[in-house]
Order: structure tokens, then sequence, then C-alpha cells
């Protein structure tokens, strides 16, 4: 932790902050995930974010150490012990990098053409250094022949290959995008925050409205919500403030701008549960949301439920078990018909946006109960006359 982000600038490139956190706080993810006993930082002096790291590392149940230059690793690592080296603002993605660097040691490495490119080391004519790789600790001891203020992860990889330690090539495929990238300054930094993001947010099996708008939200405002430290807190707090806004419009009356807050509610959770996920993988020292994504969703289809039966009209003699029957049965079977059938276009009767606009919708027409009661008529029919997709061997 000992270049400048930017010249003239005392920031280390490792504090550079990509998704939220530094990059020092992501390689610290993929140290844990190898189950790395110790940590240990080069660095000129202590910082806050250098305090902040050795917290989180302890936190996490592993020693810290903080030194100044390569004699005093000869002090901390023996013959007896497995190094992994990562260099100063190198950013891969956790998952990728630990099935690469997991078991034997070996050297990573990739093509030259690529790697000059994106500012890694040239090792010979045809490859250039990865940023990691997993060494024996007795290889330490030939540090001591050279200046303490030499560059350690390149002393290293040019003492591993001196001794014959293999080289891997990483996969292109685990290099795409932000998987695999040397992180050097500002701009870069925030070049590859959307796709960090993107990354962690994982794949959609079914693009429905409510899934796409909580992606398009996190894309577009994830960035300055993780910067900011609120993260997913600040969306588990708009959801909720959705909900009691929600039932404040039912309650009153305004049926149709109810379920638009329903809707609305219903994408702020998934926004939620994508910056949790976000935040989960790069290892947030900060308390997550103890917002449930299955309770707050239960949550909200009691709200449709409370929001039919108020907005409905009631029918003189029925009592509040026969107006609560056609919404309570509208919500269960909108649960029940994606577990039965295994098709593509369930996702759209699990999107609460979907179902919140349709009735928002028929509220606007005045026919909100008779909307309810086709609706749940039309799943029981799909349920009853569509077969299942059979089970087949893959």
């Amino acid at each position: 932790m000992t270049e400048p982000a930017e010249t003239g600038q005392p920031l280390p490139r490792a504090f550079l902050r990509v998704g939220g956190n530094t990059i020092a706080r992501h390689q610290l993810t993929l140290a844990l995930a190898l189950d790395c006993q110790r940590v240990i930082c080069i660095a000129r002096d202590l910082s806050p974010d250098l305090i902040a790291l050795q917290h989180a590392a302890e936190d996490a149940g592993v020693q810290f150490h903080v030194v100044p230059g390569a004699r005093a690793l000869l002090q901390l690592v023996t013959g007896v012990d497995e190094l992994l080296v990562l260099n100063e603002g190198l950013l891969v993605e956790p998952r990728a990098a630990r099935g690469l660097l997991e078991g034997a040691h070996r050297v990573l490495v990739q093509p030259i053409e690529t790697g000059l490119s994106a500012g890694f080391e040239r090792l010979d004519i045809n490859h250039a250094a990865a940023g990691a790789m997993r060494i024996p600790g007795r290889l330490v001891e030939r540090l001591a022949e050279l200046p303490n203020d030499c560059d350690v992860p390149s002393a290293l990889t040019r003492i591993a290959l001196q001794a014959g330690v293999p080289t891997v090539a990483v996969p292109a495929a685990a290099r795409e995008g932000a998987r695999w990238r040397l992180i050097r300054g500002e701009h870069e930094a925030h070049a590859s925050e959307s796709g960090w993001i993107r990354l962690h947010m994982g794949v959609e099996a079914q693009a429905t409205p409510g899934r796409l708008l909580a992606r398009i939200g996190v894309r577009t405002l994830g960035p300055a919500l993780l910067h900011a430290g609120s993260g997913s807190r600040i969306a588990a707090a708009a959801t909720i403030a959705m909900m009691l806004m929600a039932l404040g419009s039912g309650w009153l009356r305004f049926g149709s701008a109810g379920f638009l807050l329903c809707a609305l509610a219903w994408v702020l959770l998934l926004a939620t549960a994508k910056l949790a996920r976000v935040e989960r993988d790069s290892l947030d020292p900060r308390p997550m949301t103890v917002l449930r994504k299955q309770v707050v969703a239960w949550l909200i289809d009691a709200e449709l439920i409370l929001l039919i039966m108020w907005n409905t009209p009631d029918r003189p003699g029925s009592t509040l078990a026969e107006q609560a029957f056609a919404p309570i049965m509208l919500l269960c079977l909108v649960r029940l018909l994606p577990r039965a059938l295994d098709r593509p276009w369930t996702g759209w009767v699990r999107d609460r946006l979907v179902l919140a606009a349709l009735l928002a919708f028929a509220g606007t027409l005045g026919a909100l109960g008779g909307a309810t009661q086709l609706l749940a008529l039309l799943l029981a029919l799909a349920g009853i006359l569509i077969p299942r997709s059979k089970a087949r061997l893959t």
C-alpha cells in the first residue's frame, strides 16, 4: 500500500473505492475466502483506512500486521507457511480468483497483449503478471538479498518463477469486465464501478418489469448510495416508508394510489436485496439492513389484501370473511401458481409490480372487486388447464 492513486496525492491506490469499499477491503474478502490466517500489509504509515481494514480483519478472526518493507516479512513468514500475494490495486471477483488460487502453488499470468495494456507487469515475451500468486513461504528468505524498499509483489514474482513455481493462465472469462482489473487511479475506479455492481447483482432468470426497474435503479443510484455509506439501509427505509404510505392511502380510500405505492415498495425491496448482496460480497463492515426479503414480501401481499378490501364496495349483509375471501384467494394463487408451473411467464405472476398496476387500473375504472375475482379465476384455470413441465434428465 505504497503507490499513490494519482501523481502528487498521498492516498495509496489500495484505498480507492469501488462499490462503496476500498480495493484493500475487496482483497481482504479474497484472503478470507482462501482461509488465510494472517494478513500482512506493506505500508509506510497507519491511516484511518488502514485501521478500518485492520478492524475488519480482526473481526473476521484473522491476525493483522503492518510492516514498512521487505525485510520485515522475514520475521513474520516461516518456511512452512504458504503465502498469498496480491498486487496493490488488484480488484478481482472473489469466486473467480478463489478457484485459481486454491490448492497448489502457482503464479497467475495472462497474455502479454491484454496484460500490458491493463497495467500489469511484463514477465516474458508472451506473458504478463496477473497480480496474484500462491507460493511457499520459504521463498521470502531471498528478499534479504534485495533493498528494503523494493517492490515486494514484483520481487516475489521473479523469485517464484526462478524457483520453478508453475504459472497458470487466468481464463479469458475470468478477466472479463470488472472481474479482474488493476485499478491505478480515481478515473479507473469510477470506470469499474458500474461493472462491479452489475457483477454482484447476479443474473436475472426472468426480466419482469419490477426486476428490471430494480436493476436500473441500483445501477443508477447504487454507486452514490454505497459511497455515502447508506446503501441497502436507505433503500430498506424507503421500502418501509412506501408501505406505510400505501396503507394510509388505502385507509383514506385512495385505492389506486395505494396500489401504486405498493408497487414502488416492491421495486425498492428488490433493490434493497441487490444492494445488500453487493455489500455482503464486498465484506462491508457496517451493519447490513435487517430487512428480510421474504418477510417484507409477505407484508406487501397482506397490504394488497387490505387495499382490495378497503376499496371494494361492501355488499349488503356481507361479512368480513366474505369480503376477504376473493383477495386472499388471489394472493394465495399468485404464490402457488409459480411453484406448480415451471413456465417462463410465471415470473410475471410473481412480480407484484404487475399485479399492483392491474389492481390500480381496475380501481380507477371502479371495477376492483370484479377484477380481483377475474384474476383469481384466471390463475386457478391456468393451474388446472396448463400441464406441468416434465422433469428432464440433463
